[in-house]
């Protein structure tokens, strides 16, 4: 995919993620990494460093749509990115570390996991 195709189809994919994080609070990452390396052609490394840097935004807007309602709890969630971003570091130095394949198959097996553990919780319910 490449030239007008490509702006297109990520113009689009852009808006579905941004719907989807902000309906469902997920990661960006769980939709855009496979979108990237399956569609578009991207490495592990460079669909995941792409990921990382689009969350910020698409995050930030939701968080602040959500806010504005009075959704959420502001002082947990600067804790939680604090630490965050410190475990961040570690993470993209050891997905640096390993090979392609096995950051695939990592990502894969916890997309998965993921599923269906919120497949399960929402039988349950």
């Amino acid at each position: 995919m490449s030239g007008p195709t490509l702006y297109v189809a990520l113009v689009a994919f852009g808006v579905v993620v941004g719907v989807a994080s902000g309906l469902l609070g997920v990661g960006g990452g769980t939709l855009i990494v496979p979108f990237l390396t399956l569609a578009v052609g991207f490495s592990q490394h460079s669909a995941e460093a792409t990921s990382l840097l689009v969350i910020l935004p698409t995050a930030i807007a939701g968080s602040l749509a959500l806010r504005r309602r009075g959704v959420g709890d502001l002082g947990l969630a600067l804790r939680f990115g604090v630490v965050g971003a410190a475990g961040s570091v570690l993470g993209a130095l050891l997905a640096l570390a390993l090979p392609a394949s096995t950051l695939r198959l990592v990502f894969a097996v916890f997309v998965g996991l993921v599923g269906l553990r919120l497949a399960r919780d929402g039988v349950r319910s």
